[in-house]
């Protein structure tokens, strides 16, 4: 596999930053050692080990793929990770917003691919291109171990149509793929150490392969929103800290468990804000795509008082 591409004191230089915009993606980045990566895998699979068999509102999968960073400790902390986050504000600027995380695994030896798509086309967003999600490797993902494809370039199409499959063996919801054809030969395989990311656009066609491997292939997949795009929020709702005053977190009473939180019939969900070398949290309600939030004037200790709203939208694309 390729060594990790060569950072500016764990920054994008400005030709690595030309090269994402070139071909909407890049990898790999070096974001950690092969042993902290292994720490991270190794919570996870106690977190999987203590919590399958437990009685949680939700299947455990659920948690692990549905705003994992709401819910799982471990999701929360690589989302907010300075190292990742400054690979990451060299695409989008110092405003990041953490709009979803989740684990994808696939177990060794399955037929189970992800068809090739266009993130942007599930998210209701449109077009933007103030989004990017970096997907951390957690085992090898190898082409063995099905790890991604992305086609160089692709991200300068709109969304283009896609057409549902319902294939038992395509882990997307409906079996979604791009109805366009992909020669293998336009595909750039996506190989990662662990420890390593690769970021990529949400209009970058991408999929992934089978797991013909003997070993797990497990990835965690960020995506994030520059909230000053005002093409994200309805007419007249806008980010709290637009006006210089952060959010204070309104949720439902969540009780921590080992790895998970949880509060009854559903779990808070949090977005994460980093500005200017600060970074705050805000909890908002569940919700499967962008929760919008509007705040009154700050009080004295500087924080809002915050009402939410919810834009239900389409789960994020997987790979």
């Amino acid at each position: 596999m390729p060594r990790g591409l060569r950072l500016n004191e764990g920054k994008l230089s400005k030709a690595l930053k030309e090269q994402y915009w070139r071909d909407g993606y890049l990898f790999p980045i070096d974001v950690m050692d092969a042993g902290e990566a292994a720490a991270h895998r190794a919570e996870l699979e106690q977190i999987e080990r203590d919590w399958l068999g437990a009685d949680l509102p939700h299947p455990l999968n659920m948690y692990k793929r549905t705003n994992a960073h709401c819910v799982m400790p471990l999701a929360a902390r690589l989302a907010t990770d300075p190292r990742v986050l400054d690979v990451v504000e060299a695409v989008l600027g110092p405003d990041l917003m953490v709009w979803s995380a989740e684990f994808f695994i696939k177990e060794p030896g399955t037929r189970h691919v992800v068809g090739m798509h266009q993130d942007l086309t599930y998210w209701g967003m449109g077009e933007t291109s103030d989004q990017v999600t970096a997907w951390i490797a957690l085992s090898p993902s190898t082409r063995a171990s099905g790890c991604m494809d992305f086609v160089a370039g692709s991200h300068k199409n709109p969304i283009l149509p896609h057409n549902d499959t319902f294939s038992d063996t395509n882990l997307l919801s409906r079996g979604q793929e791009v109805a366009v054809e992909i020669e293998e030969a336009d595909k750039t395989r996506i190989e990662l150490r662990p420890g390593q990311m690769s970021l990529h656009h949400g209009l970058t066609i991408h999929g992934s392969g089978p797991n013909s491997s003997e070993d797990r292939r497990i990835g965690i997949a960020i995506r994030y929103l520059n909230p000053n795009d005002a093409r994200l929020w309805p007419t007249g709702i806008l980010p709290s800290w637009r006006g210089g005053r952060t959010c204070r977190a309104i949720s439902s009473t969540t009780r921590r468990l080992r790895g998970i939180s949880s509060g009854g019939r559903s779990c808070s969900m949090t977005a994460f804000w980093r500005r200017s070398g600060r970074r705050w949290p805000t909890a908002l309600t569940p919700a499967r795509s962008m929760a919008l939030i509007r705040t009154s004037p700050a009080r004295e200790n500087g924080h809002g008082k915050s009402q939410v709203y919810t834009d239900e939208g389409r789960h994020p694309g997987g790979v």
